[in-house]
């Protein structure tokens, strides 16, 4: 007996939609129809409304236009006057072959860092990494085997300032349109959020605000506790506070040390981390408030 055919799709002929806006009836009709109307097939759907009466309402949307009846932007042109606007709209459009390209700024420990170039490299992360910004060069090797260029930027107290400047600048010239701190380990000022203007993605392990410090995984073990994990979230002014993306825990029992706690600790901050960028690059985190819909 053969195996059924699972459906494929011509992946580049596919963009994204996300939506979000003032909830009231007849959204999901309007979008459905625009794109019926230009030739576009819905591929997948999500939806999500805060309140039915006076919430916020957030759409996710993938379909297929390699039959659309117009070009790109006066495709995006007809949305904005026909939908979006009569429904008081935030909304992107996003193209499969145009893959954001995702800074990396990394210092000592390469587990977080390593896990997301392997996972480039294999295909599951659609992205460019134009450029890996370290304020150490012990990645350097690792950065230029995969065909990365490697900038190191010296941070200390007295040139934090100059530093992130440049930081940013290295950035804007590559066109990167996210960053991810794969375990970098300096606090970003609001200057760089502010000049960088664009989304940045941290990880760290879920001990905190109760384990800060240089050792967490020691202060963990110190305390005896049964279970540790990792939070991703996008970074703001308010340290390790922002939205959050991903969360993961995994149960521990007294007989861990803290090296082993620090490896345990170490793989699911990787995979968490991996799992909120990819659910970034494809669209699937709608930012309201402190909060986040991930769809």
């Amino acid at each position: 007996m053969s195996a059924p055919e699972v459906p494929t799709f011509d992946v580049p002929n596919t963009a994204t939609l996300t939506i979000s806006c003032p909830d009231q009836r007849g959204i999901v009709a309007a979008v459905s129809q625009f794109l019926h109307n230009h030739g576009a097939n819905i591929i997948h759907s999500d939806q999500h409304s805060t309140d039915p009466s006076g919430g916020t309402f957030f759409m996710r949307m993938e379909f297929f236009m390699r039959d659309l009846d117009v070009a790109r932007d006066q495709f995006e042109g007809a949305f904005q006057q026909v939908v979006a606007q009569p429904f008081g709209m935030e909304w992107q459009i996003n193209y499969a072959t145009q893959p954001k390209k995702m800074a990396l700024l990394v210092s000592r420990y390469d587990h977080c860092f390593l896990d997301l170039l392997w996972r480039k490299r294999r295909g599951e992360l659609n992205v460019d990494i134009p450029l890996v910004i370290s304020n150490h060069e012990d990645m350097r090797r690792d950065a230029e085997m995969f065909g990365i260029p490697f900038h190191v930027v010296k941070v200390t107290k007295e040139n934090k300032a100059e530093a992130e400047a440049e930081q940013v600048a290295l950035m804007h010239e590559a066109g990167a349109d996210f960053a991810v701190l794969a375990r970098y380990m300096q606090i970003l000022s609001g200057d760089f959020l502010r000049q960088f203007g664009r989304p940045v993605i941290n990880i760290h392990h879920s001990f905190l605000p109760a384990f800060i410090g240089a050792n967490p995984y020691r202060a963990a073990f110190n305390r005896g506790v049964k279970l540790i994990g990792a939070t991703s979230h996008y970074v703001t002014e308010e340290l390790d506070a922002g939205p959050i993306i991903a969360q993961d825990v995994i149960p521990v029992t007294h007989r861990e040390t803290p090296d082993t706690l620090m490896r345990m600790g170490r793989d699911v901050e990787r995979q968490v981390l991996a799992r909120a960028v990819k659910a970034h690059v494809e669209d699937r985190v709608l930012v309201y408030g402190n909060k986040t819909v991930v769809f």
